[in-house]
């Protein structure tokens, strides 16, 4: 009997679409067709070292155009493999994971110092958008973008639109291809200019004078790197949202971040990391024919690597939907267990290099967030955990007496 064809469930469910699938498997890989297509779906940290096993799976036809054409981007890192990728990769390692993340954080923290002291007795601030204009200033200016080249409502909007419309059709893509063509031709203009100074350690630098095979990238394909770290640092307004709502739900927590205490700040990171949606899943076909765990995987079938299930399994993480920062306190962390951002090592493999920089960023905002004594107007703060990328209705309206 054929694998049902789960396109039309995809859609529907989100992110509870194939957590419900394992569930009925008992943890078992799952065959299954999307898109007419043979699939696999498989979780757990097994699963990912499976799924990040060099010579397992490849990225660059597995990913679906509107992902590429929205959220990386044509010619991106993530669509390359094997040597291409880890020529490129080490670019992006040198930007992201150096001395400059502590800069970056602390350009954030003065930009969202500076629009929170705006609040102070003023109506409630949809903190989602505030939270995504402060990064956004904050990390093109680390980059190196001039700053008569920036328009900063203007720019979080559309990064924040590139995010919004990777797993969707119909409006939310529209903005989102819009919005990338508007930046791709922004920032190439940017890039040619910057190649005809004298290059600097600034990460606009670095990549427009960046060469492969001895010659520089194109302009275009260029903006597209550099995007692909401005991009997603500002995404990190999502979890600044969701650290809003865990707050107010869980006030406890409060006061621990108030005083400064990195340890647990750190481990309420990974616990937004862990228990809010954001990835649902990762993709990767086989390269070649494959066995995980009694099932076949066939050459060129599809590899679906349950992230949200992941870290919502009580056999990794006990009491999953309960939101509990201190199970990360004085443990340390596989890296294939917690995957947000990929699993296995970022320096060498398919791993995001940005994950430090996202981690560095919400400890500095949510201490912030944590000491503006701030509360929740009333609204709709529900997660639509059929929305991908999830967020809460109302983009957290706080007010700060």
């Amino acid at each position: 009997m054929a694998a049902p064809d789960q396109t039309l469930a995809a859609a529907i469910k989100g992110y509870t679409w194939l957590p419900d699938l394992r569930r009925g498997s008992h943890g078992r890989p799952v065959p299954i067709r999307v898109l007419g297509r043979r699939a696999v779906v498989v979780g757990g940290p097994s699963a990912a070292q499976f799924f990040y096993a060099e010579g397992n799976l490849e990225r660059h036809t597995a990913l679906p155009h509107p992902v590429v054409s929205t959220l990386f981007g044509k010619g991106a890192v993530h669509t390359l493999d094997g040597d291409a990728h880890r020529h490129r990769k080490a670019l992006f390692v040198t930007l992201l994971m150096g001395d400059g993340i502590e800069t970056l954080a602390k350009l954030a923290g003065e930009s969202f110092d500076q629009r929170a002291e705006q609040w102070r007795g003023g109506p409630a601030v949809p903190l989602f958008d505030e939270a995504a204009k402060a990064i956004a200033q904050a990390v093109t200016q680390w980059v190196g973008v001039p700053d008569g080249q920036r328009d900063l409502d203007a720019l979080a909007a559309d990064l924040v639109a590139l995010v919004d419309g990777f797993a969707t059709v119909g409006p939310r893509h529209w903005r989102a291809l819009a919005a990338r063509r508007r930046r791709e031709r922004w920032l190439a203009e940017i890039i040619e200019r910057v190649r005809g100074e004298e290059p600097s350690a600034a990460p606009l630098s670095a990549i427009a004078h960046y060469t492969e095979d001895g010659h520089h990238l194109d302009p275009r394909t260029a903006a597209v790197e550099l995007l692909n770290i401005i991009r997603p640092t500002t995404a990190v307004a999502w979890f600044v949202a969701f650290a809003g709502h865990a707050l107010d739900r869980w006030p406890a927590n409060r006061e621990r971040l108030k005083s400064g205490d990195d340890d647990f700040t750190l481990a309420f990171v990974h616990e937004l990391r862990r228990f809010y949606p954001f990835a649902p899943f990762l993709g990767g076909r086989a390269v070649r024919d494959l066995r995980f765990q009694g099932e076949e995987v066939p050459a060129g079938a599809l590899v679906l690597l349950d992230v949200y299930g992941q870290h919502h399994d009580p056999r990794v993480w006990p009491e999953p939907y309960e939101f509990r920062p201190e199970r990360f306190l004085g443990r340390p962390i596989g890296e294939f267990e917690l995957i947000p951002q990929g699993g296995g090592d970022p320096r060498t493999g398919h791993r995001c290099p940005g994950e430090l920089i996202t981690i560095a960023l919400l400890s500095m905002l949510t201490q912030r967030l944590a000491r503006l004594d701030f509360y929740l107007t009333a609204q709709n703060a529900d997660i639509d955990l059929s929305r991908i990328p999830a967020r809460p209705k109302s983009g957290i309206r706080v007010a700060v007496p």
